[in-house]
């Protein structure tokens, strides 16, 4: 049966005082991830205002650029910024039916088409409460949405496996190195350049051309999501080298996947001597270092390729060098591994949520 959106949900208007919540549970566009990655580390919360009422079981929504499909079932009650908006299943409606239907392409590319705006578009509410959406019964959506929850806690299982791994391998780092003394700076070990922005005029997201990174915008969990493309790269970086962030927050890292244009937010770091694995977890042990260009430059922190180069760093005896790199290049090759395997299944998850959503693949047989 096909209705409209409104008629299975509504918008939760209600308010709540900043004092009544924590960072722990406020959510904000910020710490949403985009491709129905749920939510990272909290935001701080803001003073002097009143925040949008979410309680478990509703669905966030960024209501800004949203074609970034920031989409969260939340699994507590807290606050959200009005730049959120908060979805609240109608009786006899699925909550997670309601946020599989949310999470479908389909609502994306209609809420952004509907938007107003221009640099920074949010969607029309009126429009997206109108959005055609199909309603099976509740048996159906049950099992509609126990399918699609099947997939994203594979997905999920294979994210806290890797952070379980970064975990062992930064645990082995520092037991390993964190008695020695700076001995060298960075560029003793690695090739460092700086990233330059295309022309705006080149960017797209028709795959035209070679991905494109600005900046931190595009770090998700240790490798970026690819968003734009540009036809008139500057700068790159190549498979395996190690992106960070050199504007505020400087120090932010993610790995390059494939070759890429890097833009002016971020630079290439890429070990001399094939032992990336060292200088990746050697970045992430001097996050200190980094973090006082936070609170330079007029308006953001920012790093420049001198300071780069010159940053202190441990360099162990080479046999020492080898034996981790043996080890901890094994950990990494399984983390991307479970990266990959979770590219596939959002694949997977995303082409069926729009064919069971409509009903085009029979559920009525299935005993969950």
């Amino acid at each position: 049966m096909k209705t409209e959106l409104k008629n299975i949900c509504h918008l939760v208007k209600d308010k709540i005082s900043v004092s009544e919540i924590t960072s722990d549970n406020y959510i904000s566009t910020e710490n949403m991830l985009p491709n129905k990655c749920g939510i990272t580390a909290p935001s701080s919360v803001p003073t002097g205002v009143k925040v949008t009422a979410y309680r478990k079981n509703d669905i966030l929504v960024s209501n800004i650029r949203p074609y970034f499909k920031k989409i969260w079932f939340a699994e507590y009650n807290g606050g959200c910024s009005n730049d959120v908006l908060v979805f609240r299943a109608e009786e006899g409606i699925s909550p997670e039916f309601l946020y599989y239907t949310l999470a479908d392409d389909g609502f994306f590319d209609y809420a952004m088409k509907t938007s107003k705006g221009t640099k920074m578009p949010r969607g029309d509410k009126k429009a997206i409460m109108e959005y055609a959406v199909n309603v099976p019964d509740y048996e159906t959506q049950k099992k509609t949405s126990h399918l699609l929850r099947l997939l994203d806690r594979k997905i999920e299982l294979n994210n806290k496996i890797n952070q379980n791994l970064e975990e062992q391998a930064q645990a082995i780092y520092k037991s390993w190195f964190a008695g020695f003394e700076a001995n060298g700076i960075l560029s003793d070990i690695a090739d460092i350049t700086m990233g330059q922005s295309p022309k705006g005029t080149s960017y797209n997201q028709d795959k035209t051309g070679i991905i494109f990174f600005q900046g931190r915008t595009d770090f998700r969990y240790r490798f970026p999501n690819e968003r734009i493309y540009t036809t008139e790269p500057k700068k790159f970086a190549e498979k395996n080298d190690i992106l960070m962030s050199v504007r505020a927050p400087v120090g932010d890292l993610n790995i390059a996947n494939q070759k890429c244009c890097i833009g002016r937010g971020l630079a290439s770091v890429r070990s001399k001597d094939n032992h990336s694995s060292f200088l990746f977890y050697t970045l992430l042990n001097i996050k200190n270092q980094l973090n006082i260009f936070n609170g330079q430059g007029t308006v953001f922190g920012s790093i420049n390729q001198k300071s780069l180069k010159e940053l202190s760093i441990v360099i162990p005896p080479y046999e020492l060098l080898e034996k981790f790199e043996k080890i901890i290049s094994r950990i990494d090759k399984k983390i991307e591994n479970n990266y990959s395997e979770n590219q596939r299944l959002s694949v997977l998850r995303d082409t069926l949520i729009a064919k069971l959503i409509n009903e085009e693949i029979d559920v009525s047989k299935i005993q969950i």
